[in-house]
């Protein structure tokens, strides 16, 4: 090229109107009228009319969105996609932070730009990115201005802490409460949902599964999850403040740049406040409820690898035929599945007849679902039909007259065992599986469930008062007529649903 064609480009370029784009960031503090939208709308416009080589292509804006991350900034991105498009050749912004407080991203996306001819000029710092000096300047001052929005980050953090020992709440309503302006009361129609979950799981003893179906059932609808689910119901038992207790910073942001939660597990202080707020249930309720919830999730880590799938695998048995009842899953007409248990000689033979070899085979095929045995297993164990304290006197009686003499087991062992049982302290598939006997399904109108009164941890202490001689502990047993380490007792429990 020539020294006159070279001219002549220069000319030509400085004689072309460039397409200017506008960035900006615009503030959501009603106080802040310097930044809103329509006074940097005003002000690019103006500016940009004043060059006579420049043409407004558009003014892009980000609501009240931290400047740290871009992966978040809507109108940041779809800037970037429209100048890697040609749409524009320079855009123009007030300052660094504005742009972006990340020295990264900063770096990244300007030469990005400037490797598609886009330059971007930041007007307060006097930075124009297509000058040779541009990215050193550039990097210094986004350096600057990531600190600045550390130390931002810092204070806020701090302020937010303050208020919430002041017991300012943070964060949205929640099923039962509604919150505003910081403050938390109570919402009636959803009090009334969060004390029925509580009745269900602790008095009723139903599971978190049973008590979601049960609510989508009823027709009663959660705040914010499309439809109940166990988890759902979890957190809600899980959930303080239903008893009045507030505790906030559950969970934190480690970078401020990336500006990700997580989950407070112990990496920064909590804020708890003690009856800080009206609770919709007793103290006492909530208490209950998360031990029982803390029972069966020590009883399912404590399950051996090697133990049983299922806590009545070989333990339901057929009240026709005496066979063993399998697992089954079906599914229902809303497309959910449930486990059910059905006879064994039914699943294999199917309903009764006469075989090729002239045997009969095959069941009527009774059947129980998973959670109905579960359910009564809870009201049984549990003893929430029974008077507990004649209930514990009965049972204590049969023992002492039984095997207690003979064994020498202390009573005050056996006295704590049998509390154990009527009160559920345990309440889960291990505690199932040491106490259940079997459960017989006669028909649709009852279920026999045989109970022992010696379970395992307690057999363990009578063998060790014969120093080991085993023989004796099964001469006892045989002479009462009662299985090795078990006492059944048969409770006829009325089903109700198949």
């Amino acid at each position: 090229m020539d020294r006159y064609e070279r001219l002549y480009q220069e000319q030509k370029a400085v004689d072309e109107k460039k397409r200017v784009a506008a960035y900006c960031r615009v503030s959501t503090d009603k106080e802040d009228q310097a930044n809103s939208f329509e006074n940097q709308c005003r002000f690019f416009r103006q500016y940009i009319a004043a060059s006579p080589n420049w043409e407004l292509y558009g003014i892009f804006a980000d609501e009240g969105i931290s400047g740290t991350n871009t992966r978040k900034r809507k109108e940041f991105n779809r800037m970037i996609a429209c100048a890697q498009n040609g749409d524009f050749d320079l855009i123009i912004t007030k300052e660094i932070s504005r742009f972006a407080r990340n020295t990264l991203d900063s770096i990244y996306y300007t030469r990005e730009l400037k490797s598609r001819g886009v330059g971007v000029i930041f007007m307060n710092d006097n930075i124009n990115t297509l000058d040779s000096d541009a990215e050193l300047r550039l990097a210094i001052m986004s350096s600057i201005a990531q600190e600045e929005s550390r130390r931002t980050s810092e204070r806020v953090k701090w302020g937010q802490k303050r208020r919430m020992e002041q017991g300012i709440v943070f964060g949205r309503s929640m099923l039962g409460y509604d919150v505003k302006d910081g403050k938390m009361t109570v919402n009636a129609e959803g009090a009334r949902t969060v004390r029925l979950i509580f009745h269900k799981f602790v008095h009723e003893g139903k599971g978190t599964h049973i008590i979601a179906r049960e609510l989508r059932e009823e027709g009663i609808h959660p705040m914010y999850a499309g439809e109940w689910q166990n988890t759902v119901i979890l957190r809600i038992l899980r959930n303080e403040k239903y008893c009045g207790d507030l505790v906030q910073k559950k969970t934190y942001t480690p970078d401020y740049l990336s500006h990700s939660k997580k989950y407070n597990r112990g990496q920064e202080e909590f804020v708890i406040l003690r009856d800080h707020h009206e609770p919709i249930i007793s103290r006492e309720l909530f208490e209950k409820a998360n031990r029982i919830l803390d029972a069966r999730s020590l009883s399912q880590k404590g399950r051996s690898k090697h133990s049983s799938r299922y806590p009545f695998s070989g333990k339901i048995k057929c009240g026709r035929c005496g066979s063993s009842c399998v697992a089954r899953y079906k599914t229902r007409k809303d497309g959910s599945r449930y486990k059910a248990w059905r006879c064994a000689e039914a699943v294999k033979n199917g309903s009764p007849h006469i075989d090729q070899a002239g045997d009969r085979v095959g069941c009527v095929g009774q059947s129980i679902r998973n959670e109905e045995a579960i359910h009564m297993m809870r009201l049984v164990a549990g003893g929430l039909n029974y008077d507990r304290e004649k209930l514990e006197e009965q049972l204590t009686s049969v023992v002492r007259a039984t095997v207690s003499s003979e064994l020498s087991v202390p009573m005050k062992e056996i006295e704590e065992t049998i509390r154990e049982i009527v009160g559920g302290v345990e309440q889960e598939d291990e505690f199932y599986k040491g106490i259940l006997d079997r459960i017989v399904v006669n028909d649709r109108d009852n279920v026999d469930i045989y109970l022992k009164l010696l379970p395992f941890k307690w057999s363990f202490t009578a063998r060790k008062s014969f120093d080991g001689k085993t023989e004796n502990f099964r001469a006892v047993c045989k002479k009462r007529n009662i299985s090795e380490a078990s006492l059944p007792i048969s409770v006829s429990t009325a089903l109700h649903s198949l």
